[in-house]
């Protein structure tokens, strides 16, 4: 049987399970909190009040912080370009109004993902601390520019790589969620809390689904661990772009103002990497391939190489000033 097939004839099995995988992992819509919840609310007649609160506590968070909180949040609104790239996935089928087993998981994760970049954008705007139409610009951008996170369209690599990216959303909204408290900003605490909450519940998901094919397919889940381990997880956002630049590297600057405050840092991957060596147990998984074994001592001794890297990487000390946040508005 070819590769294909193989990962094909898995996705198939494991699709039985996808009802079991949206009741486990996914709250229905009815349930789960909403944008307006954690917002000043347009019908109420104290909402200019509310306004006028948000904007005043929003004044203390400093500059990097909104540098990260601008990135986080575009990467969380250029959510069709995720949704459009896993639909594509092999194995996923959405060819009908109503599609197999993992078209249904991917639009209900998007649906619990859409939720973040929107209540995000809506504090953004109420803040006054931000450029919105920047901001906007650079959305638009980054959907129409489109990605490549190197997986194609092979479920294996694709799950390594969601299972990897949701624990680094997660890391990264948890950290913000702590920074804006230690701040007084609880209400914006809340929200990066609450999102990092659902990015820890999609990264259980995939994970899982990785753990699953290990038990039935584990050479060649082995070889695709190891092939996106060696490439490097690229960020969804790494193609960032202010107004004007048709080459940016504003995903750097970003990246550098995210390690200053110290909401994702280099030594943030080398642990997300080792998490995932850990969960899926990787030094006991049995009936390897020689390559596969291979792969596997390759995987089990890079943490510790990767850390040596990270230990040496010097970040700028100062900001670089983005269109979206400008200084002066800060004052």
């Amino acid at each position: 049987m070819s590769i294909k097939n193989m990962r094909l004839e898995v996705m198939q099995f494991l699709e039985k399970n996808i009802d079991t995988f949206v009741d486990q992992y996914l709250i229905p819509t009815e349930k789960i909190w909403q944008p307006t919840d954690l917002l000043p609310d347009s019908q109420n007649e104290n909402f200019f009040e509310d306004v006028k609160e948000l904007r005043e506590i929003a004044k203390e968070l400093p500059y990097d912080f909104w540098v990260t909180l601008v990135g986080d949040t575009i990467t969380e609104e250029a959510l069709p370009t995720y949704e459009s790239w896993l639909m594509d996935v092999e194995g996923v089928n959405q060819t009908d109004n109503i599609g197999n087993g993992w078209s249904k998981w991917i639009r209900n994760w998007t649906g619990e993902e859409n939720r973040h970049g929107d209540v995000l954008n809506k504090y953004l705007y109420l803040s006054g601390r931000v450029n919105m139409r920047e901001i906007e610009m650079t959305t638009q951008h980054l959907i129409s520019d489109g990605f490549d996170i190197g997986t194609g369209r092979d479920p294996y690599k694709n799950f390594v790589y969601t299972s990897f990216q949701e624990l680094a959303t997660y890391v990264s909204h948890n950290r913000v969620a702590q920074i804006a408290k230690k701040h007084g900003d609880n209400k914006l605490s809340k929200m990066c809390k609450l999102i990092a909450g659902d990015e820890m519940r999609h990264h259980h998901a995939y994970s899982e689904f990785v753990n699953r094919i290990f038990q039935v397919d584990p050479s060649e889940m082995m070889l695709a661990f190891q092939y996106m381990m060696k490439q490097k997880i690229v960020m969804p956002a790494q193609f960032l772009r202010e107004s004007g630049e048709k080459i940016s590297s504003a995903f750097e600057q970003f990246s550098d103002s995210a390690q200053r405050i110290g909401v994702y840092t280099a030594h943030d991957y080398v642990d997300i990497m080792q998490k995932l060596i850990d969960k899926w147990e990787i030094s006991k998984i049995s009936g390897l391939t020689d390559e596969a074994e291979k792969a596997r001592d390759y995987l089990m001794k890079l943490p510790a190489r990767m850390a040596r890297i990270s230990d040496r990487i010097v970040i700028p000390a100062e900001s670089h000033i983005f269109k979206w946040v400008e200084p002066a508005t800060l004052k």
